[in-house]
């Protein structure tokens, strides 16, 4: 039986049981349900039976009468249907979530991979198409672990992220592009430049310029709720940039070196004894001009 005419047959309810139990195998068959869910909502105007016949009978123009077949008929009715619910189908497509200060949502999608967002950051994806069209759209950071065989890309305003059953972990922030690679392997295009990230290794992209690291990490600081952040042989700048975050505060440094390595821990809970602790290890002085704004400087 041809598709389209067996679409329209069971948006009519006229499909026998055996075609009826044969239809809803089609892989579309729950986007079918979905749509004519929403099109029954819709609202046509009222017909006017009257005023359509006074127009009739005053138009002397020739009207030429095309008759159809039925089948042309129950295939522009289903046409009909599909566009109009379209709409409301591509409004429900949309998944959006948010991290918050409280707790870190812990998102599984479609394909059973897992996604962490951390605080002021956000994910957005298309659940109905997921299937065919496997991109997530990331504002700010999130952890990512991909379920085993398992492909997508995660695209931000800077740059994209491939991957292939892998962890890893995406910021994207102000000029500010970073990628940590946990497990797997996965591919960063930033602007012109294409590299691989295997275990261990991350790049940060900042105005212009690239740095690549290295961590021993099992999973990113931020993940995790506890009260302190463990570091081994991480550059200042990425320590800096893990309490920026934690603390929802600006650090400048624009006048000490930050590839610098440091071993050891922060406090996740106290923004004075985690400043102390980096100034006192690299022998800084801390200027403080504001509640959430500080400058590391030279002693």
């Amino acid at each position: 039986m041809d598709e389209d005419y067996k679409l329209a047959k069971w948006l009519n309810n006229e499909l026998t049981a055996e075609e009826l139990a044969e239809f809803k195998q089609n892989p579309d068959f729950a986007l079918y349900e979905k749509i004519k869910e929403n099109s029954a909502r819709l609202k046509t105007p009222e017909f006017d039976q009257d005023k359509m016949l006074s127009n009739v009978v005053t138009t002397k123009k020739t009207t030429k009468v095309i008759k159809l077949k039925q089948n042309w008929l129950a295939r522009i009715a289903a046409v009909l249907v599909i566009g109009l619910g379209l709409f409301f189908a591509y409004e429900n497509n949309n998944v959006t979530y948010y991290g918050t200060n409280d707790v870190v949502p812990v998102i599984k999608l479609p394909d059973n991979s897992e996604v962490a967002i951390n605080n002021n950051s956000e994910i957005k994806y298309q659940k109905w198409f997921w299937k065919n069209n496997r991109i997530i759209d990331l504002k700010g950071e999130a952890y990512f672990k991909v379920a085993k065989g398992k492909t997508f890309e995660v695209n931000t305003n800077l740059g994209k992220v491939t991957v292939l059953g892998t962890q890893f972990n995406v910021n994207s922030k102000d000029n500010t592009f970073e990628v940590t690679c946990y497990e797997g392997k996965v591919k960063v295009n930033y602007k012109n430049e294409e590299l691989i990230l295997t275990k261990g290794m991350q790049v940060s992209f900042e105005n212009e310029a690239k740095i690549e690291g290295k961590t021993n990490l099992l999973k990113p600081n931020w993940t995790s709720n506890t009260i302190e952040m463990r570091f081994t042989n991480q550059m200042l700048q990425t320590i800096i940039a893990d309490i920026e975050k934690t603390y929802n505060v600006k650090i400048k440094t624009n006048t000490i070196k930050t590839e610098q390595l440091f071993t050891g821990k922060i406090p996740s809970d106290n923004l004075e004894i985690a400043l102390q602790i980096i100034a006192s290890t690299y022998h800084l002085q801390i200027k403080k001009s504001s509640e959430t704004s500080f400058e590391l400087v030279k002693k």
